[in-house]
């Protein structure tokens, strides 16, 4: 919720045409490297409740977009991310450790969304494009959240702004 124009005592209520078709689920990466740029890469899962449809991001999307971040990136990765149950499964564990030479994973404590630079994005795009919006479908939910990533994404003094955030520093080593 952000601030609205409606006068003082009443709650102003918007209707919205629709129904519920589904929802929308993010997946991002906060990519930092000493001399560099910020750099934000993401993925967006649509759920349309259909039969047979995944709800949300499964391990293989979550492995696909390391491996693109690490192609687009073209560096070794140190990710450090979350306890969710899709990112320390065995299969993950196991694609982690098939590729060691590149990549190395760190987990954050069971509930440290202060140390998790990516909250610091959600938190940026729940104040921009997402405040007070009253989303008429899925896409058009879809359109308003990669309107506020690409936002993000080209101003990364932004994305600098999130790891400042959690207080954690880059060292070279």
């Amino acid at each position: 919720m952000a601030r609205t124009w409606g006068r003082r005592g009443v709650t102003p209520v918007v209707r919205v045409p629709g129904r519920r078709e589904g929802r929308a689920s993010v997946a991002a990466l906060a990519c930092y490297r000493p001399g560099q740029r910020s750099r934000l890469i993401y993925r967006i899962h649509r759920y349309r409740r259909r039969k047979g449809e995944a709800a949300s991001f499964t391990r293989r999307d979550y492995r696909d977009l390391i491996i693109m971040a690490h192609v687009q990136l073209g560096a070794p990765i140190v990710l450090v991310w979350d306890n969710l149950n899709r990112h320390i499964c065995p299969e993950m564990r196991h694609f982690i450790a098939d590729n060691a030479d590149w990549l190395r994973v760190f987990q954050l404590p069971s509930y440290a969304p202060d140390l998790n630079p990516v909250e610091g994005v959600w938190s940026l795009l729940n104040r921009g494009g997402l405040a007070n919006l009253a989303a008429a479908s899925l896409d058009h939910l879809v359109r308003v959240i990669k309107r506020g990533l690409k936002k993000i994404q080209y101003r990364p003094h932004l994305i600098d702004g999130c790891l400042a955030g959690t207080g954690l520093v880059l060292k070279s080593s």
